[in-house]
C-alpha cells in the first residue's frame, strides 16, 4: 500500500497530489464559507445604515464567481507539487481566472457607482439615458483592458494589436468626432448641472424653458411657444444664464416730476419712495434719489431687491409700487412728467409782425 501510494505521478508522489488536492479543496470550501459569512454581515449592517459602501461592497463580493474561489484553491494546492514547465501553463491560466474576475468586480463597482450616484438626484430622464451611456462605455473600457492584460499573460505579443486599434480608434473618432463632442458634453451637464429640466436659460439672444437633455441635443420652450434645439457642444461653449438659480431679482426703475414742483416736494419725494417700496412684502429697499435733470423732467431713481426669483410677483410688485406712487402724486400735488416742448418764435420788425407765439 506505502509502495502505491510513493508511485510517482509526474516529479511528486500520488500521496502528495492527494495532499495537495485536500489542500485545494479545503481553501476553496473556506474561500467559500469567509465570501458567505462576510457578504451576510455587510447586508445586515447595510440594513441598519444610510451609508451606500457597505451595499456597494456587498454586491461586489457577491459577484464572486466560485471558480474564482477554487482557481485560488488550486494555486494553494500547486505550491505543494514540483509541475516545472507546466507550472508556468497553470499559473497562466490561473491568472486568466483572475482577470475575469477583476473585470467582472470592476463592472459591478461602476454600476453601483453610477446607480446610487442616480439615486441621490432627483428623477431625471436624461441622466437615466447618460449616465446608462456612461456605464456602457465604462464596461467596455474595463473589459478591454482585461482582454489585453489576459492576452499579454498568455504569450500574445499586443503590441502591434494595440497600435491597430490606436490607428482605427483615431480614425473612428474622426469620423464621429462631433456625436462624440455632444455626448461627453451631455456628460458634461449632467454630472456638472449648469441647468436641469424646468429651469429657465438664456442663451445668447434665445431664451426658454429646458424640456429635454439629450445624448447630442438640448431643447428649450421659448416664451413664444417654439422649440429650441441646441447641439451640447455648442450649448456649453455659450455663456448661460440661468434665471431659476436667481435668488433675488434686483430692480431699477426712475420716474420724472415737471420743472415746475417746489423744491420742498422735491426734497420729500424719496422719503416718499422708499415708504412705498418698503410697503411691499418679499422686497429688499436699497435706495431712491434725485439722479438728474432730464430733457423734459426731473428723474428719480429707485433700486430694490424682489426676494424672489418669480418673474410675476416681480412685476405684481412693481405694478401695485406704480399704483402706489400715482395715487400719493396727486394726493401730494405733485405732477408726472410727460414729454412736452416750447417753441418760440422769433422775428426781425417788419411790418405786420405781431409778437412772439409758443406752445
Amino acid at each position: 500500500m506505502a509502495e502505491w501510494l510513493n508511485a510517482p505521478v509526474l516529479a511528486d508522489p500520488l500521496w502528495l497530489w492527494g495532499v495537495a488536492a485536500l489542500l485545494a479543496a479545503g481553501s476553496f470550501l473556506a474561500l467559500r464559507l469567509v465570501q458567505r459569512l462576510v457578504v451576510a454581515r455587510l447586508e445586515s449592517l447595510a440594513r441598519r445604515t444610510l451609508n451606500k459602501l457597505d451595499d456597494l461592497a456587498a454586491a461586489v463580493l457577491r459577484k464572486t464567481h466560485w471558480v474564482s474561489l477554487l482557481a485560488i484553491g488550486i494555486l494553494a494546492g500547486s505550491m505543494l507539487l514540483e509541475l516545472g514547465e507546466k507550472a508556468v501553463a497553470l499559473r497562466r491560466a490561473l491568472v486568466a481566472v483572475a482577470l475575469l474576475q477583476a473585470g467582472s468586480w470592476g463592472a459591478t463597482l461602476l454600476r453601483g457607482l453610477l446607480t446610487g450616484w442616480r439615486e441621490a438626484r432627483p428623477p431625471d430622464a436624461a441622466a437615466a439615458m447618460a449616465l446608462a451611456a456612461a456605464g456602457f462605455l465604462g464596461k467596455i473600457a474595463i473589459w478591454a483592458v482585461v482582454a489585453l492584460v489576459a492576452l499579454d499573460n498568455l504569450g500574445v505579443e499586443v503590441t502591434a494589436l494595440l497600435a491597430g486599434l490606436g490607428i482605427g480608434g483615431v480614425a473612428i473618432a474622426l469620423a464621429v468626432q462631433n456625436v462624440l463632442g455632444d455626448l461627453f458634453a451631455c456628460l458634461s451637464i449632467i454630472l456638472d448641472r449648469p441647468f436641469e429640466i424646468g429651469d429657465f436659460v438664456v442663451v445668447g439672444d434665445l431664451m426658454g424653458t429646458v424640456e429635454h437633455v439629450g445624448l447630442k441635443t438640448t431643447r428649450l420652450r421659448s416664451l413664444s411657444g417654439e422649440q429650441l434645439v441646441f447641439s451640447n457642444a455648442d450649448l456649453l461653449s455659450s455663456r448661460i444664464r440661468n434665471f431659476k438659480r436667481m435668488y433675488e431679482r434686483r430692480v431699477v426703475f426712475t420716474i420724472g416730476v415737471t420743472y415746475q414742483t417746489p423744491h420742498e416736494k422735491l426734497a420729500a419725494i424719496p422719503a416718499m419712495l422708499r415708504e412705498i417700496v418698503q410697503a411691499q412684502e418679499k422686497v429688499r429697499f436699497d435706495r431712491a434719489h434725485f439722479s438728474r435733470y432730464g430733457d423734459f423732467a426731473l428723474q428719480f431713481e429707485v433700486v430694490y431687491f424682489v426676494q424672489s426669483p418669480d418673474y410675476n410677483l416681480h412685476m405684481d410688485i412693481q405694478q401695485a409700487i406704480n399704483l402706489l406712487i400715482r395715487r400719493r402724486f396727486e394726493e401730494e400735488g405733485i405732477a408726472l412728467a410727460y414729454p412736452t416742448q416750447t417753441v418760440f418764435l422769433h422775428g426781425a420788425a417788419e411790418p405786420g409782425w405781431r409778437g412772439g407765439k409758443s406752445c
